[in-house]
């Protein structure tokens, strides 16, 4: 089977496609000076665009993993998730509270079906 790779920067590639799943990368806001909702809107967007180049849909993400620089914001985290998911094919999900980089609120990965 190929594997194919998305966006390949310089110490990872957005998203790699191995047969019929699709992993992504952790993603994180570029814009730093927004609240862990704010963030959490920019990363979901993110997700959609490496999603969309994939060829799949936040309808096939089976697992996320949400890391929070604040495990007490995560009710702002799950305002903005709440907003964006498909409400039809929810994903295994876990939520969990870590030390990120200076000025990251949120940090999300995903695995998708194609």
């Amino acid at each position: 089977m190929n594997i194919e790779r998305i966006k390949p920067g310089v110490w990872n590639t957005r998203a790699v496609v191995h047969g019929d799943l699709v992993f992504l990368s952790g993603m994180v806001a570029d814009d730093k000076s927004l609240s862990m909702k704010g963030q959490t809107e920019q990363v979901l967007a993110k997700i959609d665009e490496v999603l969309a180049a994939a060829g799949t849909s936040k309808s096939r993400i089976l697992t996320s993993t949400v890391y929070l620089a604040d495990i007490d914001a995560k009710d702002e985290m799950n305002e903005a998730w709440m907003a964006w998911i498909d409400k039809d094919n929810l994903p295994a999900r876990a939520a969990i509270g870590v030390a990120l980089t200076p000025g990251t609120q949120v940090e999300i990965m995903v695995c998708a079906a194609k």
